[in-house]
């Protein structure tokens, strides 16, 4: 297990134990007692297709939460107009606490590049488990051996970028990379990652922004090389801490993809408290460690008012890169 997540389970389990809400704290608190008080029936809304990233957060989270309490929680998959379908379901559901969804960060990319009913505000942060940052990859074969030669070479020539559409963490990164830069990439979209993935493996694309987990196979097998990741700090996994920087190699951009949970807007303060304290619980169990070292994602768990912070800071920047 990474060090980052031995920390942050080591935390979260100090924290219940302070706070009354860990299994070996002795009588429930009032936290404990809350989160049993979630018997019903609840639903986790996933906003895109089976299988993919956000499918896959959102069973797990399902799962953790499910263990913690006893609400039975269902998965349904509302896919459609690049998240917009499942993001408007969760708004009929104003008020009503046994309705999640699994959330990233098309919440915030949507509103931005769409025309939709709904933006950020409309709902109720409960958890952000941690983000993803992309890595910029090639073939094996490419002549593209670091992140400053792919953009070098953008400015010479045409290089063909893959993104899974506008709304995506891929597409915004490559926009922070021209605007950092001066270069421009010549983007091609796609309808899912995997179709990204298949498309730079036959070289009909040159470059592609893709989570690690989404290409951690390739990499291992040889088949596609990383070249840099868009992080503040290299990732400590095996395999990965070889792996520069965008800022090492000159190129100021660093942005990740949240993974987590919101509840409808207008909940009562009593059942986004309930939600809140199963989250913790989640975050300081085994099952939590396990999806993130899984994943391969960096831990950064947030709950509530401090959720909603990172949004509101993560919108405004995105308004900046996709409204300039």
């Amino acid at each position: 297990m990474p060090a980052a997540v031995r920390r942050l389970a080591a935390a979260a389990t100090a924290l219940l134990l302070a706070t009354g809400t860990g299994a070996c704290s002795g009588p429930p608190g009032p936290q404990a007692a809350t989160t049993r008080e979630l018997t019903d029936n609840v639903t986790m809304i996933v906003p895109f297709g089976a299988g993919g990233g956000s499918d896959v957060a959102g069973r797990a989270i399902a799962a953790g939460l499910e263990s913690v309490t006893t609400a039975n929680i269902t998965v349904e998959n509302r896919e459609g107009g690049a998240g917009a379908i499942g993001y408007s379901y969760l708004l009929t559901r104003r008020g009503d606490p046994n309705y999640l969804l699994a959330t990233e960060t098309a919440l915030l990319t949507l509103p931005i590049t769409a025309d939709t009913e709904f933006d950020y505000t409309d709902f109720t942060p409960v958890m952000s488990l941690g983000e993803d940052f992309t890595l910029l990859v090639v073939r094996a074969d490419s002549p593209l051996h670091g992140c400053a030669e792919a953009v070098d070479a953008a400015r010479r020539e045409r290089v063909i970028a893959g993104v899974a559409g506008a709304a995506s963490l891929d597409n915004v990164v490559f926009t922070m990379v021209e605007q950092d830069t001066g270069t421009s990439f010549d983007r091609v979209p796609f309808d899912s990652g995997g179709e990204v993935i298949a498309s730079l493996l036959a070289g009909r694309i040159d470059v592609a922004s893709l989570n690690p987990s989404e290409v951690a196979g390739q990499l291992r097998s040889g088949d596609l090389r990383a070249l840099c990741v868009f992080a503040e700090e290299r990732y400590d996994y095996p395999g990965m801490t070889g792996i520069p920087t965008a800022r090492e190699e000159g190129i100021d951009v660093a942005y990740g993809q949240f993974r987590g949970v919101l509840a409808p807007g207008g909940i009562s303060d009593e059942a986004l408290e309930a939600w809140l304290a199963a989250s913790r619980e989640f975050v300081a169990g085994d099952a939590y460690a396990e999806y993130v070292e899984t994943s391969l994602m960096q831990p950064n768990p947030l709950y509530g008012a401090d959720f909603g912070a990172y949004l509101d800071e993560s919108n405004a920047r995105l308004e900046g890169v996709l409204r300039p």
